[in-house]
């Protein structure tokens, strides 16, 4: 669903991360950590097509992104991609209902029983109405979680979603959002700071200057993704299933 090859990015000639390879399998829900100012939002933004790389590609959904002109990744990102952020971005004049909507219009088909389903999956059925001032922060998300999925994406992209959030309302917006991802049949990359988050996702990578690693790896143990690329084993030791910097066999 989502391949990333050998991805570099630098900014006036300072390198913000090279090597990247990753394969998101329909399904599967990937969190990524790393310490701050290495790169996760940059690199979720170029996913999207929202900045440009210096090296590698990057393939969703079989449409090569790197390779699109600006109107055709706009399309690509209005059609297959969803986005959880960290500050909501809720619109601030249109209630619950018509945020989580706009997708579905800005698509060009507007389905109200989809928005009610929606809303309802992520536990906010009866708060339809209601203007975002008048919402917890919790809620906020969870109206971000469900606008992110309402047009049925194949991949979420969500940035660090549960940054502002106090421990207990960041399970809630983290069982929302696995639920509906699992249930929609989407690919997840999840960035985020916390460890509870993380647990939640089928793989946990870190990702470094020099690529990607497992988080207790050291750090120069990185995918090398310019050598011989050999395929991990399944299973990590930690027990988690291990990132391949090949794609995956036939």
């Amino acid at each position: 669903m989502l391949e990333i090859d050998d991805l570099g990015k630098s900014y006036g000639g300072t390198p913000v991360f090279s090597r990247v390879s990753l394969r998101l399998q329909a399904g599967e829900f990937v969190a990524l950590l790393g310490e701050s100012g290495v790169g996760k939002s940059t690199l979720l933004n170029a996913i999207a097509g929202l900045d440009t790389v210096d090296t590698g590609r990057v393939k969703i959904d079989g449409a090569e992104v790197t390779r699109l002109d600006e109107r055709q990744r706009a399309l690509l990102r209005r059609e297959k991609l969803g986005f959880v952020f960290q500050a909501f971005h809720v619109l601030p004049h249109l209630n619950v209902q018509d945020n989580v909507a706009l997708p579905l219009l800005l698509l060009g088909r507007p389905d109200p029983a989809r928005v009610r389903a929606v809303l309802a999956a992520v536990g906010l059925e009866d708060l339809g109405q209601r203007l975002p001032a008048q919402l917890s922060g919790g809620q906020l998300q969870r109206v971000a979680i469900a606008r992110a999925l309402v047009h049925k994406p194949r991949l979420i992209l969500a940035d660090e979603p549960t940054g502002n959030l106090d421990p207990r309302t960041a399970d809630k917006v983290m069982d929302a959002l696995a639920a509906e991802v699992r249930r929609e049949g989407a690919a997840c990359l999840l960035v985020t700071h916390s460890a509870a988050a993380a647990a939640r996702a089928d793989r946990v990578l870190r990702l470094l200057p020099q690529g990607l690693a497992w988080p207790d790896a050291p750090a120069t143990a990185a995918l090398d993704a310019g050598a011989a690329r050999p395929t991990a084993p399944a299973t990590a030791p930690s027990g988690r299933a291990a990132a391949s910097s090949a794609p995956p066999p036939a």
